[in-house]
């Protein structure tokens, strides 16, 4: 299936991009941020375990277990603070 997946933030920096289409065959985030992490490089640095990671599908924050379905979108970004 396809997904379009967005970072943010540190994650975009780290990655070199804004966003990008990719064909999937992860059935949830956590599969998602898996094969992300495979490719290693920018996205496995900055979508590591152990990473405060948050994600987003389809603009709802969520957690890993979310199921993806065909034309989702994800974001992933860092955690955010404020004052």
């Amino acid at each position: 299936m396809k997904v379009t997946v967005k970072y943010f933030a540190s994650i975009r920096e780290t990655i070199g991009a804004g966003s990008e289409q990719r064909d999937t065959q992860s059935t949830s985030l956590a599969a998602l941020r898996d094969e992300l992490i495979a490719l290693g490089g920018g996205h496995e640095e900055s979508l590591a375990r152990g990473k405060a990671v948050r994600m987003a599908l389809n603009q709802v924050m969520c957690d890993e277990s979310v199921v993806l379905g065909e034309g989702a979108e994800v974001a992933f970004f860092p955690p955010v603070t404020g004052g």
